[in-house]
């Protein structure tokens, strides 16, 4: 826990803000404006476990102002990330008995499962009396904080509890998280993830087949996958828009930074993409999911990639983090901007003592297809409109003939046909070359 306390620091941007977030905080009077006031204040004190910071976010949690109170629950949950404090857990979970707003339980939601994040058994108690709640938001918080408490462990009998309730609950929101959340504990084993939800993939139900959807992103996220673009494809073309939109979604996570030689399959779904988005007969919701599919391509200007993982193999909180809000665009599409922090550059800059770019040169025995820079996108070119000739109908024809055979009647004189001249033929008594007629007597 220590250890855990030294590797994630707030960060010192974080730190220079955290006074004028506080105090625009105090001062803003639009519930708007104090939404995002929690939410920017969560994430610049991030795994702080600051007192101070956390007491004015509860202040406005209790304001019970939908809007308000939704922010303020996830900003607590990012505060205290890890944490598994007694406190905050006890004051965020009978809160949530409290309210009747489901946005602030499902900000309440967030916030529990990211304080129990990387404590393992250690928060089972917490996770079961959620999961006995007759609350269905609550329940969804016990399976978010399965994933959060065994994230990237792989461990089997979390992994036996999600899939569990993944076929068993009553309620499709509690299915959906559970699906999800295997995701979050296999991503250290990438290769397990398509094995264990392809069967859920299937599923009659379509709530479980987005989940089965979004935990393969999570999962083999940056890793172009085979199996798991597999199982993606057909989704594309499921007959409800949501699971086509977490299709759509999960592949694009899966073909981050890859190309067409790693990747023989990404142009395939480039194009797939960009049909979708153009499309004017296709869903809002599926357009949505295309749209944020080529974005999540292009990442950094094609330069970063979504991992868990840090450079030195441990798990990278604030990337975690950021997928588990991003899950929560089911619920409130502007949560997407928190897909960011998953991001890593996967770039080299050099400089020298003078701030200057080096001149260097790298030997690569592989081919250059194997690192080619992805094509920019270009905009659809207008093809030249060809002219079609008319189609003329034969009663037209027929008609314009007529019409210039009356005019020529009308204007000039009656057309008589001269008599051919008739040639007579010489008699067999007539010699042709003399004219001389020869009379015969008898």
């Amino acid at each position: 826990k220590q250890w855990y306390q030294r590797r994630v620091p707030i960060t010192a941007g974080g730190a220079a803000i955290i006074p004028y977030l506080k105090e625009q905080l105090k001062v803003a009077v639009n519930e708007t404006v104090k939404h995002g006031g929690c939410l920017g204040l969560g994430l610049a004190a991030m795994t702080s476990r600051n007192s101070e910071i956390y007491e004015q976010l509860k202040d406005n949690l209790f304001q019970d102002d939908a809007v308000i109170g939704e922010a303020a629950g996830l900003g607590m949950g990012l505060v205290m990330i890890g944490s598994l404090d007694s406190t905050a857990l006890s004051d965020m979970i009978s809160y949530a008995h409290e309210t009747q707003h489901e946005k602030i339980l499902r900000g309440l939601a967030l916030g529990i499962a990211l304080v129990c994040y990387g404590h393992l058994e250690a928060a089972d108690p917490t996770i079961d009396s959620l999961a006995a709640d007759k609350d269905p938001v609550l329940r969804m918080s016990a399976m978010y904080s399965v994933g959060m408490a065994y994230a990237g462990t792989g461990n089997n009998r979390a992994i036996r509890r999600l899939l569990h309730v993944a076929v068993s609950d009553v309620n499709d929101d509690v299915r959906r998280a559970a699906v999800i959340s295997l995701g979050f504990i296999l991503f250290n084993s990438a290769e397990q993830c398509p094995n264990v939800v392809s069967l859920l993939a299937e599923s009659y139900n379509s709530h479980v087949r987005y989940g089965a959807a979004l935990a393969l992103g999570i999962c083999c996220a940056g890793t172009g996958m085979k199996e798991a673009l597999t199982i993606l494809e057909p989704m594309i073309n499921d007959p409800v828009n949501y699971v086509r939109q977490g299709a759509l979604l999960a592949s694009a996570m899966v073909l981050v930074q890859q190309n067409d030689h790693l990747c023989p399959k990404l142009k395939h779904f480039k194009e797939l993409f960009s049909k979708t988005m153009s499309d004017k007969h296709e869903d809002v919701m599926v357009k949505f999911g295309a749209i944020l599919a080529q974005g999540i391509l292009r990442a950094g200007g094609s330069n970063c990639t979504i991992s868990m993982r840090t450079h030195y193999g441990h798990t990278n909180v604030p990337a975690v983090v950021g997928l588990l809000v991003f899950t929560h665009t089911w619920f409130w599409f502007p949560l997407a901007h928190f897909l960011c922090l998953s991001f890593q550059p996967t770039f080299l800059i050099g400089l020298n003592k003078d701030l200057n770019m080096p001149n260097m040169q790298f030997k690569s025995s592989a081919r250059p297809s194997t690192y080619a820079i992805v094509p920019v996108l270009e905009p659809p070119k207008e093809k030249e409109k060809e002219k079609v000739s008319t189609a003329i109908l034969s009663t037209t024809a027929k008609k314009q003939a007529k019409t210039k055979g009356t005019a020529n009647v009308s204007g000039s004189a009656m057309e008589v046909d001269t008599p051919a001249k008739v040639e007579k033929k010489p008699s067999s008594g007539i010699n042709a070359e003399s004219q001389s007629v020869l009379f015969s007597f008898f």
